[in-house]
């Protein structure tokens, strides 16, 4: 099967899309199809505009430039090639195949669900608003879909008004071997001294950018509240971009400041030691597309704490300890940060009964999210869909 990867342009900085679509354009080339990727090239985009009007040239490249150049070269393609947008974001360019055999991954409508008013956290300004909507308009042409969750096929569904023609679930895989059954005294040691801190008697790990559903606000909370009650002084990791500057200057202005860390572009080595060797890995989410973070830890042996609701539940199941989800009000959160600090202090003070028990839960709990198995789920929905082409759409 020949097959088309649409993708971001690099100068989105996308990069957990981009590494979702070469994880599924090279496991379609070891399974023996014909891939291409295509993906907008920077030409307005390089021009010398302000920063802070980048979008708009780059905006140019996607949604008018781009579809112009790839336009004729989809009318000499083989008409069983099948198109593959490898994430709905990329909604314009569905209108480019949506008469031709085709699938949009699927992977949350975090954006379009705040753009549409439902997510107070996260208030949307009318040129976002336009935005979501266009791209909205594109993926709604689409009649094939690959979710990454139940909960985002939910919302899906919810958003487009009905179920489409084939909308099936299919789970992130793990790309990264992770470490386990490790020396954890020693790997402490190594990571202390590589950012020149004490991990001597463990620490409590947060992993994830800098979004507003990550939730980074909480986390500080979350640990402020425990270290005050706490007689452990266990320091805090943050891996990933860097929190905004209310964030920093609530953990600068703490007694605590001197144990909290910020760490940016850490290496897949560093990243793969400090699951495995933190006392519990803390993952309290506002929402998630899937919540990669929550299996990386289980496969690296670390307990984890996260929020219980979807999809973060469909994720950890039965295996990691659950927290309420962060309230919006000033203070219901302030009660919900010594609550979930009860929380912390409790995992923190496991048994190594306990601990060893959870961990052995959440190692055959992330079995379910094998890579090799995902892909060849993939592959038998993307061959579905060339069994049953697309008809074309003239409305």
């Amino acid at each position: 099967m020949k097959i088309i990867f649409f993708a971001h342009p690099k100068f989105a900085n996308v990069r957990s899309i981009d590494r979702y679509t070469y994880w599924l354009a090279d496991g379609m080339k070891a399974r023996g199809h014909e891939v291409e990727i295509w993906a907008p090239k920077p030409a307005f985009h390089n021009l010398p505009f302000p920063e802070n009007m980048k979008k708009w040239p780059g905006y140019m490249d996607q949604y008018i430039v781009f579809p112009m150049s790839v336009k004729g070269k989809i009318s000499k393609l083989p008409k069983d090639t099948l198109f593959v947008l490898s994430d709905h974001a990329l909604g314009p360019w569905v209108t480019l195949v949506a008469d031709k055999m085709h699938v949009i991954h699927c992977h949350d409508l975090l954006a379009q669900q705040s753009a549409m008013g439902l997510v107070p956290e996260n208030p949307t300004g009318w040129s976002g608003q336009q935005y979501q909507q266009y791209i909205r308009s594109g993926f709604s042409k689409g009649k094939n879909f690959i979710s990454i969750s139940n909960k985002t096929q939910s919302d899906l569904h919810e958003i487009l008004g009905s179920a489409p023609q084939i909308s099936e679930v299919v789970y992130n895989g793990l790309a990264l071997d992770f470490l386990s059954n490790i020396d954890i005294t020693l790997t402490r040691i190594e990571l202390g001294k590589d950012i020149h801190a004490d991990f001597s008697k463990g620490y409590i790990l947060h992993v994830g950018g800098n979004t507003w559903y990550k939730n980074k606000k909480g986390v500080v909370e979350m640990y402020l509240a425990w270290r005050k009650k706490s007689q452990l002084k266990l320091p805090l990791l943050m891996i990933g971009d860097l929190p905004e500057e209310s964030i920093k200057r609530a953990a600068e202005h703490s007694d605590y400041k001197n144990d909290i860390y910020f760490l940016k572009g850490m290496s897949d080595t560093f990243l793969k030691k400090a699951y495995a060797a933190a006392t519990v890995f803390l993952f309290p989410s506002l929402a998630e597309g899937f919540g990669w973070p929550i299996a990386e830890a289980m496969a690296s042996g670390c307990p984890v704490i996260t929020t219980n609701e979807a999809p973060m539940n469909e994720v950890a199941a039965n295996a990691c300890i659950y927290i309420n989800r962060r309230p919006l009000d000033v203070e219901a959160a302030a009660r919900w940060a010594m609550d979930s600090a009860d929380t912390l202090e409790r995992a923190v003070n496991m048994s190594s009964s306990e601990r060893d028990q959870l961990v052995r839960a959440g190692t055959l709990n992330v079995k379910r999210f094998d890579s090799d198995k995902a892909l060849d789920e993939i592959e038998r929905i993307y061959k579905k869909v060339a069994m049953h082409p697309t008809v074309p759409n003239h409305s």
